[in-house]
């Protein structure tokens, strides 16, 4: 690696924070948009911010400096320096007007980062965090530098809709068929939440109002044709916003909430102040297009970047270093909004999976790094699971220790002493130590070290004094730069059960603490003593994953399968059977490698039994729920419990395990399945209806194992297709793992019946891309030269390439033909858009967890991609995957 390359590829350090030495209080932004490039002129009001400096450093890339005015008279050009990154301004006052302009060329933007045109929607579009805004015109491109923005936007009449942040205050028309719409934003916000949208939509409009009478414009513009696909979109924000307003207090503060659906968009969603803009897959959905997942999704995600208003906008962060404070909160209040609108146990269920099997593999790999980190190269790759996901597990950590009223007192005043700020986590948890009257200094000790803790757990029980004892010891892996950890504050939320299934009461210090119980852990080692237990417990520990480690018990099989089936708790049902699922699943591989004949265990059996014959006949059985109870766990989690994945006998084992259970319960699932299917109800978003489907496809799903039910698959395929993709989705997923004629007569089939809905065909994509037959890799291969499939589109990279990095039988074939496939899609991404390239390029970056042969293989790649010219995105996660331990 030369010289050069380390040079440009500086780390950034949280200890070296400085604060501005200049702070913009006012800027009134002009955008002139034009066929072939863009005029920008900004005008800004600058002040020194205590000590003033002689010399304005402003951030800027990709710019074309126009001209420079200071206090109306133009610079001469040994007046400032212009750098590739930098405007440097000479001698400035302590406090003066800047006049700027710039010209840029959206249409060449294909790292869709600053103001850039979208090709799929023909659109001019922005995309400002995190550094964004420098591409746009010389800034002080920082989160702690606040300012009001009026922003006035030119176009051609053919772009109809002109729109920025806040409201409306003047629109007209212009000679040369223009025209042009000013907004005025009235809060002041850093750059990053900038956002400038001009294109022909299709426009949803509806109200709301707030619980002050406020009446609230909500508009939601999509592409030409696509209003139908909106109603849902508009329906979440609805809902969100009557959430957030009952459960924190938070109503919204302007005239009128936009979100602009986009094509072309790196992110999944922006929630610019007032005008969020939208990936169109968190906004179009009817039944035809969209499953349930897909509905889910959408009210999340539109949750999300609504309650960023206050938790992210209102109150910002003071440096990227923060960035959890936003996005943990937020995933925190996201996931809290959708455990309410839905189901707490499914949500929860799906949130952890989500943790697990991104962020814990994170945690334990080269990459790992603590919720806020200490530095970094590149702020693309700050955008990661430890800083949303876990970050949200610490926030919800911190509920459960202090009480949800507490919390919300807290909420409060942290919001209200915080308002218009650009503020640190310590700010935040601060907040919480003045409401709670606790020490937080040691839950500190979550944001700044890195790594999952784990914890053992043994106990004794003594029926002489009636007490029953739990031991804890609390470690945390060495991770890069972090040989030895502190001991964390841990809440265990936990209770007891009988012998009959029933829950205990707990008595701590002769104290009755009811049947339900939060321990803290604290020190290294702990133990707990609970006295006037009848008989010896079966404990049920960490109920609702109430902190993000992993907990180790010595339940044996038949106590984990008591647990399936009496935890008061669902979260812990589920758990139970997925750890005993886990124990078989391991226990076959491990049978695989030493060539013994494979063979059920009959208690799991047992358990698939049990869920089939009873619970489903049940009239008040959760179908929803049951459907996640019946699923395995996922190759990936599989093999993060093995220190060295054994991606094989994992597929093999798995399959094995599938297959044998539809064998043993075929009959059971067909009664299942026709029970709960019907051709003629409409879909509807609706709870019970999505537990129906849910439960349903789940039973289709492994009957499609068996080679006699594979056109029942079909049969779903045909009716659903043009009327329901939930049904049709699962069947075709089904489909597409069969070596028949029928795969490809229903990839066909669907094909052409979306081939014009973009996110359909997305779908298509990532469905194959998934297949794990022996031809797959090929056939992804020519997929990637479909004409459905453009590079430069981030959906139709993530749906094709993101899927296959995520088969881990395709993607990691012995002869690495995989590996060498993705590293060269790297290579021509990054050349387009770093960020995507960025992302892409994760799994070979866990190569140290697979067997020599797969490791040589995919450290040959890295080496190969860093002695190329790469960006900082994907330069900082090959790099470091690749330093020694």
């Amino acid at each position: 690696m030369s010289d050069m390359s380390t040079i440009a590829h500086q780390p950034i350090y949280l200890k070296n924070y400085r604060a501005p030495h200049y702070l913009i209080d006012d800027i009134n932004l002009s955008v002139d948009l034009f066929d072939d490039f863009a005029m920008v002129r900004s005008s800004l009001r600058v002040r020194a911010n205590k000590h003033h400096e002689t010399d304005l450093i402003l951030n800027g890339e990709g710019l074309e400096l126009i001209s420079i005015h200071l206090e109306g008279r133009e610079l001469t050009s040994n007046e400032y320096e212009v750098t590739d990154q930098l405007l440097i301004v000479r001698h400035v006052p302590a406090n003066f007007q800047l006049d700027i302009v710039t010209k840029i060329y959206p249409k060449k933007n294909t790292a869709l980062s600053g103001l850039y045109y979208a090709n799929t929607s023909g659109t001019y579009c922005t995309q400002c965090e995190a550094e964004g805004f420098r591409h746009i015109t010389y800034y002080l491109d920082h989160p702690d530098v606040l300012a009001k923005f009026t922003t006035t936007i030119t176009a051609d009449k053919k772009y109809p809709h002109l729109l920025s942040n806040g409201n409306l205050t003047a629109s007209g028309e212009l000679p040369n068929n223009r025209h042009f719409a000013t907004w005025e934003d009235p809060f002041k916000k850093p750059c990053y939440l900038f956002a400038l949208v001009a294109g022909d939509f299709d426009l949803i409009e509806s109200q709301f109002t707030t619980q002050s009478n406020h009446e609230v414009a909500l508009r939601i513009y999509v592409e030409k044709g696509l209003a139908d696909q909106a109603t849902h979109a508009m329906d979440s924000l609805k809902r969100a916003m009557r959430w957030d307003e009952g459960t924190f207090g938070r109503e919204y503060d302007l005239d009128i909430y936009m979100i602009v659906a986009i094509g072309d968009f790196n992110m999944g969603a922006m929630e610019n102040k007032g005008l969020n803009i939208f990936n169109t897959k968190y906004v179009l959905a009817k039944p035809e297009t969209a499953t349930d997942d897909d509905y889910i999704n959408i009210l999340s995600v539109i949750g999300h970047e609504y309650f960023h208003n206050w938790s992210g906008n209102r109150v910002t962060c003071r440096d990227w270093f923060q960035l959890s404070l936003k996005e943990g909160l937020t995933i925190f209040r996201d996931q809290s909004f959708t455990e309410d609108e839905l189901s707490h146990a499914v949500m929860r269920i799906h949130d952890v999976r989500a943790l697990r099997e991104t962020q814990f593999p994170e945690d334990a790999g080269p990459l790992a790094h603590p919720v806020r980190p200490d530095a970094y190269i590149e702020i693309n790759n700050f955008y990661t699971a430890t800083v949303y996901n876990k970050g949200a597990e610490v926030l919800r950590m911190l509920q459960t220790i202090l009480g949800k009223t507490t919390f919300r007192k807290g909420m409060d005043l942290y919001f209200s002493r915080h308002d218009g700020h650009a503020v640190t986590i310590e700010d935040f948890v601060k907040i919480m130590e003045d409401v709670s009257g606790l020490n937080l200094a040691q839950f500190r000790l979550w944001y700044t070290q890195a790594g999952t803790p784990r914890v053992e757990v043994t106990d004794h029980y003594d029926d002489i004094t009636e007490t029953y004892t739990l031991h804890f010891t609390q470690t945390c892996p060495p991770t890069p730069h972090q040989a030895h950890k502190k001991p964390m504050t841990i809440p265990i939320k936990m209770g007891l059960l009988d012998q009959s299934g029933q829950a205990m009461p707990l008595v701590l210090h002769q104290k009755m603490q009811g049947l339900e119980h939060t321990l803290l852990l604290t020190e290294e080692k702990q133990e707990v003593v609970f006295q006037h237990v009848t008989t010896k417990p079966t404990p049920s520990l960490l109920r609702h994953f109430s902190a993000p480690i992993i907990l180790h018990y010595p339940y044996t099989d038949e106590a984990l399968r008591f647990l399936f089936q009496h935890d008061l708790d669902a979260f812990n049902r589920w758990e139970c059977g997925q750890q005993y699922s886990m124990r078989q699943l391991l226990q076959l591989t491990q049978s695989i490698e030493k060539g013994n004949a494979l063979q059920m265990n009959e208690g799991w059996l047992a358990i698939y039994a049990d869920l089939l014959m009873r619970e489903a006949k049940e009239a008040t059985v959760d179908l929803f729920f049951l459907s996640e109870m019946l699923a395995l766990p996922s190759e990936k989690y599989i093999g993060e419990q093995m220190q060295t994945i054994a991606v094989d006998n994992i597929h093999a084992a798995r399959v094995f395990a599938r297959l044998e259970i539809a064998k043993k319960f075929a009959d059971v699932f067909y009664q299942h399945y026709q029970a709960n299917h019907t051709h003629t109800e409409k879909y509807k978003f609706d709870m019970k209806l999505i537990g129906q489907r849910q439960f349903k496809n789940s039973c289709l799903a492994y009957l499609m194992l068996l080679p006699n039910y594979a056109e029942l698959g079909m049969t779903q395929f045909k009716a659903a297709l043009k009327h329901n993709m939930t049904d049709t989705q699962v069947a075709l997923a089904g489909l597409n793992q069969l070596d028949s004629p029928l795969r490809e007569e229903a990839l066909r089939a669907f094909y052409e019946t979306y081939r014009h809905d973009a996110l359909v065909v997305d779908k298509w994509l990532a469905i194959q891309a998934s297949c794990y037959l022996p031809n797959a890799l090929s056939q992804i291969k020519a997929l990637y030269k479909h004409p459905a499939f453009d590079i430069k589109n981030p959906n139709k990279v993530y749906a094709l390439i993101g899927a296959f990095g995520r088969n881990p039988t395709v993607f990691h074939q012995k002869n690495g033909e995989g590996y060498l496939f993705l590293a060269d899609v790297v290579r021509e991404l990054d050349q387009l858009n770093p960020q995507i390239a960025a992302r892409m390029v994760n799994p070979l970056t866990q190569w140290r967890r697979y067997d020599a042969a797969r490791q040589a293989l995919m450290r040959e790649r890295l080496e190969a991609l860093l002695h190329t010219s790469l960006s900082s995105d994907v330069f900082e996660l090959v790099s470091k995957s690749l330093e020694e331990k």
